[in-house]
């Protein structure tokens, strides 16, 4: 060993001792913030599923490659960082001497041509990276960009980190072939033996070369050790716990979509019967409340911005940006940390947990943050503003694009929860609309009396549940299908369908109460559980003594479809519902239904977030129209899985939408665009939105906006009268 190994040698050990304690010293404050959350038993749920689908998202970059260049390059800067860590590990014996290897597998031939490969294409994908990232910068001109709020420094700093490691490990080895040690063949590394022809013959050059390499890497690990909340960085250790412990591992989509996670004390669901507020969590009023899992969540953001670019609150001027929210409470709760580490915190009641001894060593910047409210406007110090709260559709967006599987729908409601149920402090509007839900049981107001109007004037007998002897559907008609002149024409057309069809249902007319879906968004879960309850019990009388593959229902409202066939499960009524798009693509595929006429003047179709985001439901509507138009679909550029919301989600039904551009106005300049002069939607609140933003335009007697159902009716039986008299829409 000469002399500049010597030193080479201290110095890669010493740096690496002070990397490896501040890195052990980070992972414990960590993990002692992320144990501060309220429990989560059911996360420990199916461990081989959990494990499989981790590894299918980590190894196979599924949810990445959602965005195929990005994904890409990101597949191969993963896979560099795993593979090539090797040749770190490698560094520390090049140090040591120049002929220094891996042990065993360091001189296999195989061994150099993989990192040869993984090399080059890490190299490749880093630049792509930083290249995305320097063409997206906020700064630029032009429109906001999906790293607006970033902490851009220390993108730029991981970025040319990965890059220079790689670099040096070609100079590794290139000074190896300078010297005439490197013991792997021109072909199977054929950069290494290119970098090797241009440096000169200097023996100590990989012993230096080694040396700057570790400093490089212990570096990067002692400035993401300081820095805790360094998600870009830390994303790729937490990715693997944060998608192991999803909500539903087996879903192909985010497992935060579907079902919201139900209302929680202390890992077990609230029973509002028993429940009392002094002793029972209510929803979130402060970061520690959050489950484990969702301050692991916080931790995992890597600030890549694809659901903000994504948002419909955002993309319209509003103040919500799903990444911004995720980066406010991960702050919060790491700057909150010592505070609450110390003992300290609120009990239910709102008295102070800790004495005044365990709170006197305290930072004063750990207390004042304490003090910080959840939700409140930036003169209360809010950690969150309403508007960013009250701005969320649930769209789903953000969930969908993550590809960490951060559960932010989830997180949004719980802050709602402890809003309405413990604050009564929500959005003025929406209080009509929940003493409608309470009082009347539909959001509208309307008597109960009058949900089946929609029945008269049909030219055959809708038979109601305890009429008939048998029924293959019950026909869950909604509130909106029910009371909503617009999506009365709905609910008719299937009516006829199915009629025509020769399909047996029943409906349950006045029987029927709101499924709660509004209720549950806008965070009322005392409401929601009251009206499900109600309709559990009354569906589990309608289908008495059948098992579940012959408890069929047929809804036209998404919101309903998503509720009673994801969420009426969590209060014990298990059916089987069907969306009628899905039912009408069926009974058109069997030739039970057979379009005769092509509607024609063009179709593009708009994509419910209740109904594809969150369900996957995305073929059969298409299906539908295909058949119905005998053509093909003019898709709009944001459809599927990206399809853009129409504003009316997460009870934005019922809240006046005061902040920047109207969300139906963007999504129906974008459905116009097309050239369309049908817009197709399979929702009733989407139908009243887009509606209305298509009137808004002046655009009405240009272009119509009609459920699928309609559209099929009108091929089916193209005599058929469209909906009856017109009478003006309620709400709306």
């Amino acid at each position: 060993m000469g002399s500049v190994q010597i030193v080479t040698t201290i110095l890669a050990a010493a740096i690496t001792a002070v990397a490896v304690w501040l890195a052990v010293r980070a992972v414990l404050k960590m993990v002692a913030v992320i144990r501060l959350g309220q429990p989560a038993p059911e996360r420990f749920s199916d461990k081989v599923a959990r494990a499989r689908t981790m590894l299918v998202e980590t190894a196979g970059h599924t949810r990445m490659l959602k965005w195929g260049v990005v994904g890409a390059a990101h597949w191969f800067v993963m896979v560099g960082f795993v593979v090539l860590s090797l040749l770190v590990l490698e560094a520390y014996f090049e140090v040591v001497t120049t002929d220094g290897g891996l042990p065993i597998i360091g001189h296999w031939t195989i061994f150099g041509l993989v990192t040869e490969i993984i090399g080059v294409l890490g190299l490749v994908g880093i630049l792509v990276l930083m290249a995305i990232r320097l063409r997206n910068r906020p700064t630029r001109p032009g429109g906001r960009s999906r790293f607006t709020g970033s902490t851009m420094w220390q993108g730029y700093f991981v970025e040319w980190i990965v890059l220079l490691v790689l670099i040096f490990g070609f100079v590794i080895r290139g000074f190896k072939v300078a010297t005439d040690h490197f013991e792997f063949p021109f072909w199977a590394t054929p950069v290494s033996h290119a970098v090797g022809a241009v440096l000169p013959d200097w023996a100590d050059g990989v012993s230096v070369a080694a040396a700057i390499k570790i400093i490089i890497s212990m570096t990067w690990l002692i400035v993401i050790s300081l820095n805790v909340t360094m998600g870009v960085a830390w994303h790729r250790f937490l990715a693997f716990p944060n998608i192991f412990f999803k909500r539903e591992p087996a879903k192909p989509a985010g497992s935060g979509l579907g079902a919201l996670r139900p209302m929680t004390s202390q890992g077990k669901p609230l029973d509002f019967e028993e429940a009392d507020p002094e002793k029972d969590q209510f929803g979130v009023a402060h970061v520690e409340q959050f489950s484990w899992k969702g301050l692991l969540d916080f931790s995992t953001c890597t600030e890549c911005g694809r659901c903000q670019s994504q948002c419909p609150a955002w993309n319209t001027g509003k103040p919500l940006s799903p990444k911004l929210l995720i980066l406010s409470l991960r702050d919060h709760a790491y700057a909150k940390a010592p505070y609450l580490l110390a003992g300290g915190g609120k009990d239910l009641t709102g008295e102070e947990k800790a004495t005044q001894a365990q709170l006197a060593h305290l930072d004063v910047l750990a207390l004042a943050e304490a003090d910080k409210p959840l939700i409140g406007t930036a003169e209360e110090g809010g950690v969150i503003d309403p508007d960013v709260l009250w701005s969320c559709t649930t769209c789903g967006a953000c969930v969908e694009q993550c590809p960490v599987d951060i559960e932010h729908v989830d997180h949004i409601v719980d802050m709602r929860r402890y809003q309405v149920l413990i604050e009564s402090s929500f959005p003025s509007e929406a209080g009509v609309m929940l003493r409608n839900l309470e009082n009347k049981g539909n959001p509208w107001g309307a008597p109960q009396n009058t949900r089946e109007d929609w029945t008269k004037g049909l030219d055959f007998e809708v038979p109601r549940v305890g009429e008939v002897d048998d029924f293959e559907y019950l026909f869950w008609v909604g509130c909106a299908g029910a009371f909503e002149d617009r999506a009365k024409k709905t609910t008719r057309a299937v009516a006829t369908l199915l009629n025509e069809a020769g399909v047996t249902f029943a409906i349950l007319g006045e029987g029927e109460t709101c499924s709660g879906d509004p209720a549950r968004r806008i965070g009322n879960e005392f409401v929601f559980q009251m009206l499900a309850q109600q309709n559990v019990e009354t569906l589990n009388e309608a289908f008495e003594g059948r098992d579940k593959a012959k408890r069929k229902i047929v809804a036209t409202c998404p919101h309903c479809f998503n509720t009673l066939g994801n969420e009426y499960g969590q209060l014990g009524g298990e059916f089987e519902v069907v969306h009628h798009t899905q039912l009408l693509a069926h009974l058109v595929a069997t030739g039970k239904l057979t379009p005769v006429q092509p509607v024609d003047g063009g179709v593009t179709y708009h994509d419910p977030c209740y109904l594809g985001r969150h369900n996957r439901v995305f073929a059969a509507p298409r299906e539908v129209l295909g058949d119905a138009i005998a053509g093909d679909l003019t898709e709009m550029p944001r459809n599927s899985e990206r399809s853009f919301c129409c504003g009316a989600g997460g009870a934005r039904m019922w809240m006046e939408e005061k902040i920047g551009k109207r969300i139906n106005v963007d999504r129906v300049e974008e459905a116009m665009a097309t050239g369309a002069r049908t817009v197709a939607v399979g929702c009733p609140f989407c139908s009243t939105m887009l509606s209305d933003g298509v009137n808004g335009k002046g655009a009405g007697e240009q272009v119509e906006v009609i459920d699928v159902a309609s559209v099929l009716l009108r091929s089916v039986k193209p005599e058929q009268p469209q909906g009856g008299k017109e009478t003006a829409p309620i709400g709306g």
